[in-house]
């Protein structure tokens, strides 16, 4: 007898005994942790800093953070785009400025990466020209990548095309164009892309538009440089300026109250 106890001891030992399972009385599936639970208290979520800085508007909607680059009294803040001298546009008495025909794209003197853009343009009153060849114009991001700039009034052509399309890429979700002859507004939200140091894209500029105030493109991912033949193009690049396009058709787009913020 004793032996066989002592069997039966030594290989409880060997092998180990293992603990009867607690029984479980179904509640502690439901239990939850303090920490689970998150903030109890609500100074727990509140922020104090950093503390964004104050943005005063002035009459003409300019935030005083803003770089003006066209306030109607010079070209100061801009350069020919084909041969970097002085800017050959119309100057108006209106404080606006127009597209002078067959002179060549006009460009920002400074560079920009992410920006807040607004600008206003308007297309002749004086109907002339159909399809692309009416009021068309654009405004270039970093010097790559358009917003189209066109007269769609009773005027139709490719969407991708007209007025407010990241040009041959994104249709804008609505076509929001005032009468022509009249003023309309574009306010941009631009992020450029990024590229690794052998060069390659890691991730794509992105863009929003509104139109008037109607939103018609929302975060579009841009898929590369706004080409009239061919497929985009990722060349690696930096800062680059912003550009007003001369269509060369006699286009007579007009641009007026021209400022940006920076993001970075």
């Amino acid at each position: 007898m004793r032996l066989t106890i002592c069997i039966v001891v030594l290989f409880a030992a060997v092998v180990g005994c293992k603990p009867i399972p607690e029984k479980k009385s179904g509640l502690e599936d439901n239990r939850v942790s303090i920490q689970d639970e998150g903030p109890t208290k609500p100074e727990e979520t509140e922020l104090f800093n950093p503390i964004p800085p104050k943005v005063s508007i002035d009459a003409n909607g300019v935030p005083d953070d803003a770089i003006v680059l066209f306030n109607g009294k010079h070209f100061d803040e801009w350069t020919s785009a084909v041969d970097s001298t002085e800017v050959k546009w119309v100057l108006n008495a209106d404080g606006s400025m127009t597209v002078k025909d067959k002179t060549g794209d006009i460009q920002t003197r400074r560079n920009f990466e992410n920006i807040q853009l607004h600008l206003e343009w308007r297309s002749p009153s004086k109907i002339q020209g159909k399809g692309q060849s009416r009021a068309n114009s654009g405004v270039f991001l970093q010097n790559r990548y358009e917003v189209q700039v066109l007269d769609n009034n009773d005027n139709k052509t490719y969407v991708n095309g007209q007025v407010g399309a990241i040009y041959k890429q994104s249709v804008p979700y609505a076509m929001a164009s005032r009468p022509s002859g009249e003023w309309n507004t574009y306010d941009i939200i631009y992020h450029a892309p990024e590229f690794d140091d052998a060069g390659v894209k890691t991730k794509a500029a992105t863009i929003t538009v509104l139109h008037n105030g109607v939103l018609i493109q929302d975060h579009f991912e841009i898929q590369g440089t706004t080409e009239y033949i061919g497929w985009p193009k990722n060349e690696p690049h930096g800062k680059a300026p912003i550009r007003l396009q001369d269509h060369r058709d006699n286009s007579r787009v007009s641009y007026r109250n021209i400022w940006v913020r920076e993001l970075d």
